[in-house]
């Protein structure tokens, strides 16, 4: 058998067969684990819904709400409350979070979806606004306004220690979310007054 030439151009084929490998062989793990990790999202995503509302509820097909998406809860066909994921840029990225809320606005629960905060300052956000030993930054039980702001910007929430900027921006995610479930709320009743004044005018 012949022996290549060390040649620009063989060690330049040798170069882009080598590559053209490697490519290949990251694209079969990437297939191979795409499929899980989409599962693994998916399986997250279901468990933060059902931490974020009443044990025992039927879920509703998800909506989308002012770009949010909603999920209504019932139990025995009553109205009960909603999930609503929402999402923020924070410090170092994007905060993903699932909150719950009762009929009256009150938040039931928060799950932090995503979130890449720095470690030790940010990532706090996880357990930090639902701390019940610390009313003054815990939001669980509270009835949402649309309006939390940290205490540095005149509101009434303390942020998580040397955090101020992930702390507004998950303040402003639960925000958006609380306005995305009054506006379903909204049009929920809309259609209810609806439907019944049409029955009641079929009845007539």
């Amino acid at each position: 058998m012949q022996k290549l030439e060390s040649t620009f151009k063989n060690m330049a084929l040798s170069l882009v067969i080598i590559c053209m490998v490697a490519a290949g062989a990251l694209a079969g793990v990437y297939l191979l684990t795409l499929h899980n990790i989409e599962a693994q999202k998916k399986a997250k995503q279901q468990a933060a819904i059902l931490a974020v509302l009443p044990e025992g509820c039927e879920i509703a097909e998800p909506e989308i709400v002012d770009g949010l998406t909603v999920y209504n809860a019932t139990i025995n066909g009553e109205f009960v409350g909603a999930a609503v994921e929402t999402s923020e840029d924070g410090f170092n990225g994007p905060q993903r979070i699932m909150v719950g809320f009762r009929p009256d606005g009150t938040i039931i629960n928060y799950e932090i979806l995503e979130q890449t905060e720095t470690p030790g300052l940010g990532t706090h956000i996880v357990e930090w606004f639902k701390d019940e030993t610390k009313p003054s930054q815990n939001i669980v039980g509270r009835q949402a306004d649309g309006q939390f702001l940290v205490t540095k910007d005149g509101g009434e929430i303390d942020a998580i220690t040397a955090a101020t900027i992930s702390s507004r921006a998950f303040l402003k995610a639960i925000n958006k979310a609380y306005a995305a479930f009054v506006d379903d709320e909204m049009e929920i009743e809309v259609a209810t007054g609806a439907s019944q004044l049409q029955h009641q005018t079929t009845n007539d």
